[in-house]
């Protein structure tokens, strides 16, 4: 017997895939901080803050993609802890963003490159996780799973 196409099948949630790359602009910003570290060479520190900008604008875009989710019902409840997470890690990348707008040694060295870090192992926890803020979608009553 013939299979209606997308029968049975449980839709991903779109957002995991924007956090998972803002989260990567975001953690390639502690490279693009240590290499300034290393040899005071003022483009990566523009480097840096071109990185984090870019992570929270698909931060923002991944928070869009999120209540897509929610409408389209696609997404299961929040996952608090992961949200939690990834909250604390956009809010000290806004942070960083203002502090990569200083002048000179002191847009990174040495807060910076110390709220890169805490964002990167925080990102590196979420990622460990599956870059996802909502758990699995639960049957509705009646569906044959």
């Amino acid at each position: 017997m013939a299979r209606q196409l997308g029968a049975g099948h449980t839709p991903r949630p779109l957002h995991s895939f924007f956090v998972g790359l803002g989260g990567a602009l975001l953690m390639a910003a502690l490279f693009t901080d240590f290499m300034y570290f290393s040899n005071a060479l003022m483009q990566w520190a523009n480097f840096s803050a071109w990185l984090i900008t870019s992570g929270l604008v698909l931060a923002l875009i991944a928070a869009i993609v999120l209540v897509l989710d929610f409408v389209l019902g696609r997404a299961g409840l929040i996952s608090w802890p992961d949200f939690g997470l990834l909250a604390v890690a956009a809010i000290l990348s806004i942070v960083n963003v203002f502090i990569h707008t200083r002048d000179g040694w002191t847009s990174v060295v040495p807060s910076g490159i110390t709220v890169s870090a805490i964002v990167a192992i925080l990102l590196l926890v979420a990622g460990l996780r599956g870059w996802c803020v909502t758990g699995p979608k639960m049957p509705a009553q009646g569906d044959n799973a």
